[in-house]
């Protein structure tokens, strides 16, 4: 439940993150933007941040399910994932940094010089894992595709809505929508799971619905009891 749920929440916070940064509201010439609105850039960098962290128990969740068919291929793409896409969260917290010099130095142009510089240094360890992380991602979502375990354009659509949400405001509301459509499907799908068949013990229905909600039969009172 908690995988489904935060599968669902992440694409969720990803938009409004990215719908409270002026500078992405703005568009176009944004220097001096961060120092004159610090606090919609700390709600932004904030939403941002959990949008990131809380994707990391929906990986943890995806990995599970894959059993039987591609497990090996499918753990490694998720190791890529976890330990890319967590990078991503500790980015955000440059934003405040940002915020400070551009309002800090004497001129606004100054302080994007040194924030640049700061961020130009801090790719090869938190920007480009983390790039690696969403292609990680991507190749687990495949993974769990070629064990019947998800649509196979779930992962196309998470992926996509990731890189276009960014472009204000269509890319937003049109990225959002692709990347809830294809962390959700997999979030629900995981939500109406039965107990038995997350661990295991029972052949996958025909994703998303469960062997037990298909068939028509009523969880038993061991299954209510164990969620």
């Amino acid at each position: 439940m908690a995988a489904g749920i935060c599968l669902i929440a992440a694409p969720v916070l990803y938009v409004v993150g990215l719908a409270a940064d002026p500078a992405i509201r703005q568009g176009g010439d944004t220097l001096g933007v961060y120092g004159r609105y610090p606090d919609q850039v700390a709600v932004s960098a904030s939403v941002l941040h959990w949008s990131w962290v809380l994707l990391i128990p929906g990986i943890i969740g995806m990995i599970h399910l894959i059993r039987h068919r591609g497990v090996l291929f499918g753990h490694v793409a998720g190791g890529l994932a976890l330990l890319g896409v967590v990078n991503f969260s500790g980015l955000m917290l440059g934003d405040f940094f940002y915020v400070k010099l551009e309002a800090g130095m004497p001129t606004a142009a100054e302080g994007a010089r040194l924030a640049e510089e700061a961020f130009a240094a801090a790719a090869p360890g938190f920007q480009i894992p983390g790039f690696v992380g969403l292609a990680g991602l991507l190749l687990l979502g495949l993974a769990l595709a070629y064990s019947r375990r998800s649509p196979w354009w779930a992962p196309f659509a998470m992926l996509a809505g990731i890189f276009t949400a960014p472009i204000f405001p269509i890319g937003t509301a049109v990225g959002g929508l692709l990347y809830l459509a294809g962390a959700g499907v997999l979030g629900l799908g995981m939500l109406r799971m039965s107990d038995a068949e997350w661990a295991g013990e029972e052949p996958p229905g025909p994703w998303p619905v469960s062997r037990t909600r298909r068939a028509g039969t009523a969880p038993s009172h061991q299954s209510l009891h164990a969620r």
